[in-house]
């Protein structure tokens, strides 16, 4: 790979440009070194329009965000460790609606509505249970664990009660290897296939063997878009984690792809090849994982809401959660290899103190942010080319809510189509 170093010949600006929009794994390591040597954006890549500041604090636009992308997206709901045996459940909220993720008696998982098709009743009030079906705590009705109702109290009261059509609500749920996602849209394009180029790159990871070994929240006085903002970007490196990750990532050689569908992964190098974190040596390693995210620093986001930046001895999972136009909660979760809940390695607790240290970093200054960008001196977000995932995240918003429906004030105009890797 040739360096930006002195004069550049046509040709070799032509090979430079196709490098950093062709994004397949293969090229990794030289987009690296040609972000690292470059001394402005590619030739070609567009000016962003700003972000216009209405879309964090308007009241319309927001009801559209929630009507039109929340309830309609693949939203992570937990791991299956969560669910050990056939009965077992969990109630899950973060959704903005009540949904019980249930391991049936055939060790398949479902999801339903928390809501008894008699008057509209909580089935379960506990936070998680196990047990061989679901019972009406208001007035009896019995529903399995498929969520087909069985039993009525005084069924001789009722008129032609038809047991067939007052089964639970259920809530579309598929899994990415141990993850339970859910969608609120019955006619959501399936998991996998929506996720696109990113499902083959995930595959190393081995989702499907890693046991959950932590997970705990934080509420956040901001909107919710002010926190995902600050996971889809590196530039801020330098300002807030003076004393942490920017001490050995190189943000300067940060790479990025986008994919359809709003995901995108970004991977940014440390400043030195051989340097590993010496809080994980001779913690179990994902034998399977391959070079180029074992070396770096690599952050993988589902849109709208999931951010996953795995490493060889365990995956921390990120959730950012809307409760409010000025209100968010991050649920942060940690997944490993080998992992015994009894007998845990003891190096987890330190890790995981010094994962929580880096997150405060990040959301310390949110609520400071959301009280400004309310103010007459916030208009816009004037995004870099290191910022491009958020300016991504916010052209796919507009897609899913639809370009004609999107205020005026608000629209982000389409302008990265030719940066998006389609396969």
């Amino acid at each position: 790979m040739p360096r930006m170093t002195g004069a550049i010949e046509p040709w070799e600006r032509r090979a430079m440009l196709d490098l950093v929009t062709d994004q397949r794994p293969e090229n990794d390591f030289a987009r690296m070194d040609y972000e690292r040597d470059r001394k402005a954006p590619p030739e070609g890549f567009p000016k962003l329009p700003d972000i216009p500041g209405s879309r964090y604090t308007d009241a319309e636009f927001l009801k559209l965000e929630r009507e039109m992308m929340w309830d309609r997206a693949w939203l992570y709901a937990g791991h299956t460790d969560q669910l050990p045996n056939p009965g077992s459940w969990f109630l899950t909220r973060n959704s903005g609606a009540p949904i019980i993720v249930a391991r049936t008696l055939t060790g398949e998982i479902k999801a339903f509505y928390n809501t008894c098709q008699h008057r509209g009743a909580p089935l379960v009030t506990e936070e998680a249970g196990e047990g061989r079906g679901f019972v009406c705590g208001y007035h009896g009705w019995s529903y399995t664990l498929d969520g087909k109702l069985t039993a009525v109290r005084d069924k001789r009261d009722f008129v032609d009660l038809d047991f067939s059509c007052r089964s639970l609500m259920q809530v579309r749920c598929e899994l990415l290897g141990s993850l339970i996602f859910i969608n609120r849209d019955p006619d959501a394009q399936p998991l996998l296939a929506h996720i696109g180029p990113m499902a083959e790159q995930l595959e190393q990871f081995e989702l499907e063997k890693l046991r959950l070994v932590d997970s705990r929240s934080y509420e956040v006085d901001c909107n919710v878009k002010v926190l995902l903002d600050a996971f889809l970007e590196v530039y801020h490196l330098k300002s807030i984690h003076v004393d942490t990750v920017d001490r050995f990532l190189d943000h300067r050689a940060m790479i990025v792809t986008l994919w359809p569908n709003g995901h995108s992964r970004m991977a940014t190098p440390n400043r030195r090849p051989d340097w590993v974190d010496p809080g994980t040596v001779g913690m179990p390693a994902i034998p399977s994982i391959t070079e180029f995210p074992a070396k770096n620093n690599v952050s993988y986001q589902i849109f709208p809401n999931f951010v996953m930046p795995p490493a060889p001895t365990g995956i921390p999972i990120l959730q950012f959660w809307p409760m409010g136009p000025k209100k968010s909660r991050v649920v942060s979760s940690w997944l490993a290899p080998d992992h015994d809940p009894a007998n845990p390695h003891p190096l987890w607790p330190t890790r995981l103190s010094n994962w929580e240290r880096i997150l405060y970093e990040d959301l310390q200054y949110a609520p400071q942010i959301q009280e400004s960008l309310e103010s007459p001196g916030f208009k816009g977000m004037p995004l870099n080319y290191q910022e491009r995932r958020i300016y991504h995240w916010h052209e796919e918003l507009d897609r899913r809510i639809g370009l004609n429906i999107v205020p005026e004030h608000a629209r982000v105009q389409q302008v990265l189509s030719d940066w998006v890797q389609k396969d």
